[in-house]
């Protein structure tokens, strides 16, 4: 490759054997036009010889507070090429930072998730128990209290989870779950007496 800046479009593609690899090199900066239409000038971040795709960091796309802005090219795709410099370390520059306040909103949010999750499986519960409760999950408010499935804040289920074991509540609101139950164990294929 030609360091004044030759254009090297003619060598791409999937061929060339190992000379992909160190035209992709990571650091190596270009000017790149792609099959579409679009140019841009950036650093090559990474290459995938496999799939023969380079991801580019793009130049003078960033600005401070902003996301560094990268592309994904399939090689095979790049129609003129034009090597404009190296970097020495393209993942170390001042331009590199972390949104903080993206990453602990995103962390909050992970956590009430798992924290709902972990609400959700029952403690020293059988699997039986555990898919009746998911079952009436998706048609009733329900929560585990110790073994019992609380169902609406106010009818309790006991084990071993039968019609029968349903307690509380308005007869309203114990029927229905009554019928919800039979319908459920119905469709889980669990039967009891």
């Amino acid at each position: 490759m030609d360091p004044a800046g030759a254009s090297v479009a003619n060598d791409i593609g999937g061929g060339g054997g190992g000379g992909e690899g160190e035209k992709f090199a990571v650091g190596n900066i270009y000017s790149v036009k792609v099959i579409t239409g679009d140019e841009f000038r950036g650093i090559v971040m990474a290459y995938d010889p496999i799939p023969n795709f380079v991801f580019f960091d793009i130049l003078g796309c960033y600005s401070p507070g902003h996301s560094k802005n990268t592309r994904m090219v399939n090689a095979n795709f790049i129609t003129g090429l034009s090597f404009l410099g190296k970097t020495e370390d393209p993942l170390v520059t001042g331009k590199c930072s972390v949104n903080l306040d993206g990453l602990r909103a995103k962390e909050a949010l992970a956590i009430r998730q798992a924290e709902a999750d972990a609400e959700r499986m029952g403690v020293g519960v059988t699997p039986e128990a555990q898919s009746i409760f998911d079952a009436l999950s998706k048609t009733l408010p329900v929560q585990w209290e110790n073994s019992d499935i609380l169902v609406m804040k106010e009818v309790r289920v006991r084990s071993p989870y039968l019609s029968d074991c349903v307690f509380g509540g308005t007869d309203a609101a114990n029927n229905r779950v009554k019928k919800v139950l039979e319908l459920e164990r119905r469709r889980l294929q669990l039967f009891g007496t």
